[in-house]
Order: structure tokens, then sequence, then C-alpha cells
């Protein structure tokens, strides 16, 4: 198993497409909030958030 390192937007914005490619949205908005925090620019921090929306939680039954 490869040991990854997240020093940089970058390194999480891979990550999270890795993850939304592999059908886990949930760990892909993670990893994208996590990029968006690194980022300065807030416009730039929107519209990271904005390509890996937030997964509707499930309903109690």
């Amino acid at each position: 198993m490869p040991l990854f390192t997240f020093n940089t937007a970058a390194d999480y914005l891979d990550a999270a497409r890795q993850m939304a490619a592999s059908g886990r949205p949930a760990l892909a908005r993670l990893l994208a909030e996590a990029a968006a925090d690194c980022t300065p620019d807030p416009a730039e921090a929107a519209r990271i958030l904005d390509a890996f929306p937030a997964p509707t939680p499930r309903e109690e039954r």
C-alpha cells in the first residue's frame, strides 16, 4: 500500500478526484474541503467545493 503525503491543495485535489472516480463521494468531499482550506484565494476555494458537492445525508427510517 503506497504512502501518500499531502502538502499542497493539489495533493488533496488529486486524491479527491481519485475518490470521486472510485465511487467515494463523501471522502472526495472531505479531501476537497481540505484543499479549499489550503487555498488562499476565496474564489478558487469556492470553485473547488462546487466541483465536489456534499453528499446527501441518509434519511433515518
